[in-house]
């Protein structure tokens, strides 16, 4: 077991886990915790283990290393997550896409791997869920085929996304709807995306990630079947934390 120092004192990261931790401690009943280690740490798994025995944590991530998430390491971590029966959000941005936004010391700071990372990597840890989340993911919720340079885009949806047929060949991928890239990508064409969600309700998760209501807005302005609007609003995230 490792000190509890050790992961609640990371400095490496914009919000130190203590952070999260001490938000969690003053209000127990709003906060789910989620952490993740450096995938290239020797202990990463046993510092991804510690968190849940020690903290309870129910969510490894948000992800956001600048590697390939179908490396090795992170096969090992994402493998000991799902042993641990936790769902894992990925930060995908495309290293080719003119990006928008913040500034970082090199052009899509955060990257992932390309969305054919993702396909493999869902193959080799077909026992851990992943919420697929970011620019560099909902960037393939269209079929053009330059969709990785087109991040934000708000044209009309091609068929033939990738993100469909990733949904349709991998049962362990589900769909984080929060911040820009969600609600953007989203709101490209309803009536695609009314039937998308409808045909996949168990893989879409409501979140924010900004302060606003703007995905509150898109969930309501699609006029969801009730049943299918409270899995996207709590129901999916509830039983990927094991709390449903």
């Amino acid at each position: 077991m490792l000190p509890g120092c050790i992961l609640a004192g990371e400095r490496s990261v914009p919000i130190p886990f203590a952070r999260c931790l001490a938000y969690k401690q003053r209000a127990p009943e709003r906060f789910v915790l989620g952490y993740c280690p450096d995938p290239h740490r020797p202990d990463a798994v046993l510092a991804l283990r510690s968190a849940v025995d020690m903290y309870g944590v129910k969510v490894c991530g948000e992800v956001k290393f600048r590697l390939m998430y179908d490396d090795p390491d992170c096969v090992d971590l994402f493998r000991a997550a799902g042993d641990m029966h936790l769902p894992v959000t990925l930060h995908f941005d495309s290293a080719v896409a003119t990006k928008t936004g913040v500034d970082m010391p090199r052009r899509s700071w955060w990257f992932g791997g390309y969305i054919e990372n993702l396909d493999n990597l869902l193959s080799l840890c077909p026992d851990t869920a992943f919420l697929g989340h970011a620019p560099g993911f909902w960037t393939h919720i269209s079929g053009e085929p330059d969709a990785a340079h087109r991040a934000y885009d708000r044209g009309p949806i091609v068929p033939g996304g990738k993100i469909e047929k990733l949904l349709e060949k991998h049962k362990n991928l589900y769909c984080d709807i929060s911040a820009g890239s969600g609600c953007i990508a989203l709101s490209r064409d309803l009536a695609y995306t009314y039937k998308l969600i409808c045909r996949f309700p168990d893989r879409f998760l409501y979140a924010r990630d900004y302060f606003d209501t703007r995905h509150r807005e898109l969930i309501e302005r699609l006029s969801l079947p009730a049943d299918v609007r409270e899995l996207v609003y709590h129901g999916n995230a509830e039983r990927l934390i094991g709390e449903a």
